[in-house]
């Protein structure tokens, strides 16, 4: 829920998100629920704004996918979010730190001004900006991706509508 002034008074409005995942490497759920296997091994953009539209924030969530040694599964090397003019990457098995416009830091860290906020969740990282996108990665093989509702219909990627 968030709170919002409506008509003077202060009101509670529920919020609903999607949510697509990537797990294990090569299985994917999209936003609207459908899930699917896909091995390839290159950056693929699981999700962004397919319009550019100044309405809309400007963002994109890439994941590296990479051959695992000694087999034919693709297994996630780094998931890289683009929010602005801000470039955040979390490379596999590089706990607790992430690259901010290539230069590592350390947890929890906040950027451009409170619109971006990076913390560790248990073992896991998680991204939130002001506008609602959520990215939880656990350094390893997982990957869960949340938007608002609001977004549905307006974004394309490997997580698709």
């Amino acid at each position: 829920e968030r709170c919002e002034m409506v008509d003077g008074q202060p009101e509670c409005i529920q919020e609903t998100f999607s949510t697509c995942w990537l797990a294990g490497g090569p299985h994917y759920r999209s936003f609207d629920g459908k899930t699917f296997d896909f091995m390839g091994t290159c950056t693929y953009t699981l999700t962004t704004i397919c319009n550019p539209d100044p309405t809309l924030p400007a963002f994109s969530v890439e994941v590296k996918k990479e051959e695992k040694e000694n087999s034919k599964v693709s297994s996630i090397g780094s998931i890289t979010i683009h929010v602005d003019d801000v470039t955040v990457t979390a490379v596999r098995s590089e706990n607790g730190m992430v690259r901010v416009n290539n230069h590592r830091s350390r947890l929890p860290i906040s950027l451009s001004h409170g619109k971006l906020r990076i913390y560790q969740k248990g073992k896991s990282m998680l991204i939130q900006s002001n506008f609602n996108l959520k990215v939880l990665y656990n350094w390893d093989d997982h990957v869960v991706i949340k938007l608002p509702a609001t977004l549905s219909g307006k974004v394309c990627g490997m997580c698709g509508n």
